[in-house]
């Protein structure tokens, strides 16, 4: 009787052994090869952006007040949304083709699904930390540059970001709403609770108002690193992208995981934790 030859148990758990080890050393360098592959397709679609905006700029004469635009639907003050890529931006389609530009590549959101907004870092941030404009006029930039509500900074109410006087303003972008998909209007925090969406593009990040004039914006004492000004520098911040930053035990990594982009140049790798810190107040 001749026996027949198989594979004996070892043999089988040796194999399943090395196929494990293989598979433990390839996902993780698959998962990185990714990622980079995502990260590289953020930043030129934030590089895109920025030249789009540029192009608008050469057209309008400013910079509009949204990246993709505001929500519209098929009926005034009606619920059916009409889909992101079916609507006509500021800068799409005329000068960027493709709604996919406008969403990065980790967030997930249909272009249907919509969201209002809030200002980012606004629990993180208190008077008289660092302000780095002088507010009052007086040749030197010191905390009493920061005793404004409106100055350097705007804050969030239970009624809507705050103006002078402590009065909640009207018509501010925290009160519009957004397609979720437009990631670099407004992005997703779900490291806090509860989770928010926060602008991260805007003509004006503060509510610098005229003292005695009412309803209307700005001031040579406010920053002027904001587009909603007629000659921003260089280094205004456009926007930013959080959606690569490692979180360890709920704790935020310091590594440059973030992507910012400024008005002067590409956009570029920058610490998580300075950008979550100072979010629009960051400095090339």
């Amino acid at each position: 009787m001749r026996l027949k030859k198989a594979f004996t148990l070892i043999e089988l758990l040796v194999v399943i052994a090395i196929i494990a080890i293989l598979a433990a050393i390839i996902f993780p360098v698959m998962a990185k090869a990714k990622e980079a592959a995502f990260r590289s397709g953020d930043l030129a679609n934030m590089n895109t952006l920025r030249s789009a905006l540029q192009l608008y700029r050469i057209d309008q004469g400013g910079y509009p007040p949204a990246l993709l635009g505001y929500v519209t639907t098929y009926t005034p003050g009606g619920t059916d949304v009409i889909p992101a890529g079916k609507t006509r931006g500021f800068l799409s389609p005329k000068r960027i083709d493709s709604i996919t530009t406008f969403q990065p590549a980790y967030n997930r959101f249909k272009d249907i699904e919509v969201t209002t907004a809030v200002w980012p870092n606004k629990d993180i941030r208190t008077l008289g930390e660092a302000p780095i404009v002088d507010t009052d006029g007086d040749g030197k930039i010191t905390n009493a540059d920061d005793n404004r509500l409106e100055a350097r900074q705007a804050f969030e109410s239970l009624d809507g970001p705050v103006c002078a006087g402590n009065v909640p303003c009207a018509n501010q972008p925290s009160q519009l709403q957004f397609y979720k998909m437009s990631g670099y209007d407004v992005s997703l925090n779900d490291k806090v609770i509860p989770n928010r969406f926060e602008l991260r593009y805007t003509l004006f990040f503060t509510t610098f108002a005229l003292v005695g004039v009412s309803g209307q914006l700005g001031s040579a004492l406010d920053d002027p690193r904001q587009l909603g000004y007629a000659d921003p520098p260089e280094t205004t911040p456009i926007t930013w992208n959080g959606y690569f930053r490692d979180y360890n035990a709920g704790v935020l990594s310091k590594g440059k995981r973030d992507i910012v982009l400024f008005l002067g140049g590409a956009a570029k790798p920058y610490a998580s934790n300075l950008v979550v810190d100072q979010a629009w107040r960051i400095m090339p």
